[in-house]
């Protein structure tokens, strides 16, 4: 059985191996999108704990005690779960891959111990009609083969967090059924960081990029904790049609203990962009080649790496469909039965093309 599959080595028959975030990363970094260079630890990897059939029996009939109703009753639900699986001891054939991979990765990036991002990926990520963004735990600036297999345990527990023990239930999916790959990744070291959508998240404009930003690692911004930066970026002249500057109060960043931990923004940075206009166009360019790679809109996390030089420093570290306005009917440019000449003047009155009065100009 494979336990390990490099991202760079990523065949597509192997998706099912490597659930949603895994399988997407590998895929644009064969499509020569700048991913941190990583593996996964399969799917199979994590059957070896579901192989343990008391356990297996016992979660099951836990998750038939439950009431979704008793919040509280629902987080220890979920403590007592991870703290089963956590106690499992890893199977030798998955620790020896695991440790292997890390030890060649450190080899390739030349670094005695280099500090990597473990991340889950749920193959629930794969389903059209649900979103599990968020559901399940990631770990960064882990360093060291026996951490990273710790931190591969928790990413397997975290699919039982209670927000995701809640969601399948209510969307109707079997929890026996999911499954769980790790991703394991070198660290981006960011200076700033975000997400982007190649189209404006607030009216569906698909001739748009959004892009927000704050400081330091993106767990402010994904997590709602930060108010971002935000631009408009035109996607057919390349430049800023509108932008917003925040107080970023405080960011994410790597601490003296070599900890990633929340610190509070020096005065002079808090309303300082934090993104050049150089590279909000280079983000943009980096969401649009995802988008032109899936040959839809596409939701992505994104870093600018403070050790990399300027124009190779935008790193791709997410992408997915965007599952909003994708969703619904696209408005007709024209209107049937009208003329040519006319679906153009209404096109130029349309309020895409207003000058912005409150922002600041690009």
């Amino acid at each position: 059985m494979t336990f390990v599959v490099w991202l760079h080595e990523y065949d597509p028959a192997q998706r099912p191996l490597l659930g949603g975030k895994n399988a997407s990363l590998a895929e644009l970094l064969s499509a020569g999108l700048p991913v941190p260079p990583g593996f996964a630890v399969t799917v199979g990897a994590y059957h070896t704990l579901r192989d343990h059939a008391d356990l297996r029996r016992e979660v099951g009939r836990l998750l038939a005690e439950m009431d979704l109703g008793d919040a509280a009753g629902l987080e220890q639900l979920s403590a007592t779960i991870r703290g089963r699986l956590e106690q499992v001891p890893m199977h030798d054939g998955v620790a020896r891959a695991v440790r292997s991979a890390y030890e060649a990765l450190c080899e390739r990036c030349q670094l005695e111990a280099v500090p990597v991002a473990v991340r889950s990926s749920a193959t629930s990520e794969d389903l059209p009609d649900a979103s599990f963004a968020g559901e399940h735990d990631t770990y960064l600036w882990v360093r060291g083969a026996a951490d990273v297999l710790r931190q591969v345990t928790r990413c397997w527990s975290s699919l039982f967090t209670a927000r995701a023990i809640s969601y399948r239930r209510e969307m109707g999916h079997d929890h026996d059924v999911v499954s769980m790959s790790v991703g394991v990744q070198k660290m981006v070291h960011p200076r700033a960081s975000g997400v982007a959508f190649t189209l404006n998240p607030s009216d569906g404009d698909r001739s748009q990029v959004a892009v927000e930003s704050a400081w330091g690692f993106g767990e402010g911004v994904v997590s709602g904790e930060v108010t971002p930066d935000s631009f408009l970026v035109d996607k057919v002249l390349g430049t800023i049609a509108r932008r917003t500057v925040s107080d970023k109060a405080f960011e994410y960043r790597l601490t003296d203990g070599d900890t990633v931990g929340r610190v509070a923004v020096e005065e002079a940075r808090r309303t300082a962009p934090s993104l050049t206009d150089d590279e909000v166009c280079a983000v943009a360019r980096l969401a649009r080649r995802a988008e032109k790679h899936y040959g839809c809109a596409q939701d992505v996390e994104w870093a600018v790496d403070r050790d990399l030089p300027a124009g190779d420093n935008v790193i791709l570290l997410q992408a997915r469909p965007e599952t909003v306005w994708s969703r619904r009917e696209p408005t007709p440019v024209a209107v049937p039965g009208t003329d040519f000449m006319s679906s153009i003047v209404r096109t130029l009155l349309s309020p895409l093309h207003a000058r912005p009065t409150q922002e600041r100009p690009p």
